[in-house]
């Protein structure tokens, strides 16, 4: 199995490297704005004009030549910032994406080397074309053949991201399978009844960055110290984002190591998180309610977490599926009773037909594990062609 791994250190380049970073930075959204503009005209010119990375990449010496500025940089960044371009358009006709926008100054700064780089691994320094060797803090071997080098900027700090490519072969995984239900009051719950509690990261830091945010209010806009305030805003929005990419880094490896068969919910959380406030002519319900409660789920990282599991299980040699979480809170998972009356409150589950009692998260794992079966059990009997009638189960919970 050819695996592609990035690996992401902190880099430390002197004051003149650092010029040379954000001068990079700011010829690559240059050119990727310019490139974008030219596009725009073009189409509205004549409406059957396609993007094309080869007619834009001709124009890259006349740029030189009316801006000066751009010779500094290094070609291939100019002519990665085109095909990340490319790679816009292409998601947006694929309906993965919102139509390119430019970009803005000092929001996710970056630049890409597709080869040229070099790395020492030994004296903890590698070398970037038209920049020198910087020191990087490393934490851990680079595996593989490097495929491409991409720096970035972030709250003052700079970093080298490595991606490589390598072959392994896939061991076999031996551990048991397992239901995930997903939530709030406890983050992850599985269906053999551990559960992990809720790290709540935004939570922790909602007063402090209130605090922050007011102070920057009463700045003036532009100067010197709203600039400042600004800047410290944004770390403390990178440390509830390191400390909620941690806490799922370690939940997801524990279960991925543990369990070969891993099942979860297919949550659409855009639909969940969606505001209730409704229009001017019909006004919503329990609006600040709903508010907390979408803050909450967006704080949980349901959709990273899944990512997560996807790939690791997948490194580890198991399998993540994904299963319909209709009615799997409301199915008693002893006699298959369906009804909302099953659970009276949050935390508790009682059937109302045969009395069964348990954690209402972890009904909605042992749910979840049985749909799973149901849902590999069509798909073995859709690949052998067979025509089975469908089980109690997938009756009950499809």
């Amino acid at each position: 199995m050819i695996i592609r791994k990035a690996f992401k250190f902190e880099i430390r380049p002197n004051g003149e490297q650092q010029r040379k970073i954000n001068q990079f930075c700011g010829c690559s959204r240059f050119v990727f704005n310019k490139a974008l503009d030219w596009q725009k005209q073009a189409y509205e010119t004549n409406n059957k004009t396609k993007f094309s990375y080869t007619k834009l990449a001709n124009f890259l010496p006349q740029w030189k030549i009316e801006f000066p500025f751009l010779k500094d940089c290094h070609s291939q960044i100019l002519q990665q910032s085109l095909k990340d371009l490319e790679s816009a358009y292409r998601n947006f006709f694929a309906k993965r994406a919102n139509f390119p926008k430019f970009k803005k100054k000092g929001l996710k700064d970056s630049f890409r080397y597709p080869q040229g780089v070099k790395i020492e691994q030994k004296n903890n320094r590698l070398y970037l074309p038209k920049i020198g060797w910087v020191r990087y803090c490393n934490s851990q071997m680079v595996l593989g053949e490097i495929k491409n080098v991409t720096i970035s900027k972030k709250c003052g700090r700079f970093f080298v991201s490595i991606q490589t490519e390598f072959e392994q072969t896939i061991p076999q995984h031996k551990g048991s399978e397992i239901g995930i239900d997903m939530g709030v009051a406890r983050f992850a719950t599985l269906s053999n009844g551990d559960y992990f509690e809720p790290l709540n990261s935004f939570k922790k830091h909602q007063n402090s960055l209130r605090k922050a945010q007011q102070s920057l209010s009463r700045k003036v806009k532009f100067s010197q110290n709203w600039l400042k305030q600004k800047a410290k805003i944004g770390k403390i929005h990178h440390n509830i984002s390191n400390a909620r990419k941690d806490y799922l880094h370690k939940i997801s490896t524990e279960i991925c190591k543990n369990h070969a068969m891993i099942y979860v919910e297919d949550l659409q959380i855009a639909n969940m998180s969606k505001s209730a406030k409704g229009t001017t002519e019909q006004h919503g319900k329990n609006v600040a309610q709903k508010s907390g409660l979408n803050r909450s789920i967006l704080d949980q990282g349901w959709f990273e977490f899944r990512r997560q599991l996807d790939y690791k299980s997948a490194w580890l040699g198991g399998y993540l599926v994904a299963v319909n979480p209709k009615n799997t809170s409301r199915t008693c998972p002893c006699c298959g009773h369906i009804a909302k009356e099953n659970r009276q409150t949050q935390a508790n589950f009682k059937c109302v037909e045969c009395g069964y009692s348990e954690n209402a998260d972890v009904v909605g794992a042992m749910n979840v594990l049985r749909a799973g079966h149901a849902q590999l059990a069509c798909e073995v009997n859709r690949i052998s062609g067979q025509q089975q009638e469908p089980t109690e189960v997938s009756r009950i919970l499809f």
